[in-house]
């Protein structure tokens, strides 16, 4: 998310670019320790909005925490990038494989697809949120979907109930941050509240 830190820093918004264990603990823990913090280095700022930006399963923790916590007083946009909204159907296929839970830990093997896991109990969105998800997996990953996906999450699980804006654009899961005009659609979702569209 580097790049994308310093194009809104460029943008002049102040940023927090907050990493996270995502391989040691369960989503509701990665939610409790990292985002009070990062909430606290803001409010001793005394800044007015927060917004936030997510990749992938991010975008789980952040609802994660809002759920048990409520809208926070001070939530301003959010934007996530190829988020498993309603789980992957990777996890489903390889959850019960040892290198996957190595590999992914708790947090990962949370994220199916069936109507009890985690993305899936939290319910719609509550907040301006916007989305971006890719159509271009790497190559060798499309062939365990059977719709359009990014390699890791299909386009139609990106999506969330009560959601302001959607797009797609022809980019990968791991690096779709990297790319300038994904840079481009978050601050404008930041600024209006909407992605741009040609025309």
């Amino acid at each position: 998310m580097r790049s994308l830190a310093s194009y809104l820093s460029r943008q002049n918004y102040a940023v927090l670019n907050v990493g996270y264990p995502s391989r040691h603990f369960p989503v509701e823990r990665l939610a409790q320790d990292v985002l009070p913090p990062a909430l606290a280095t803001f409010r001793r700022q005394d800044v007015g909005t927060v917004h936030f930006v997510t990749h992938s399963m991010g975008g789980i923790v952040l609802r994660s925490f809002l759920a048990a916590d409520g809208i926070l007083p001070e939530l301003g946009r959010v934007v996530m990038l190829s988020p498993p909204n309603q789980g992957s159907e990777l996890v489903d296929l390889w959850r019960s494989f040892f290198w996957f839970r190595w590999f992914f830990g708790p947090a990962g093997c949370q994220l199916g697809t069936d109507p009890c896991s985690l993305p899936n109990r939290l319910g719609p969105a509550r907040f301006a949120l916007g989305i971006i998800t890719g159509d271009r997996p790497l190559q060798g990953f499309g062939h365990f979907f059977s719709e359009p996906n990014d390699g890791k999450v299909t386009v139609s699980r990106a999506k969330l109930a009560g959601m302001s804006d959607f797009l797609v654009l022809p980019y990968g899961h791991s690096m779709i941050m990297v790319h300038r005009p994904v840079h481009e659609q978050v601050g404008c979702f930041l600024k209006t509240g909407r992605f741009q569209r040609a025309g």
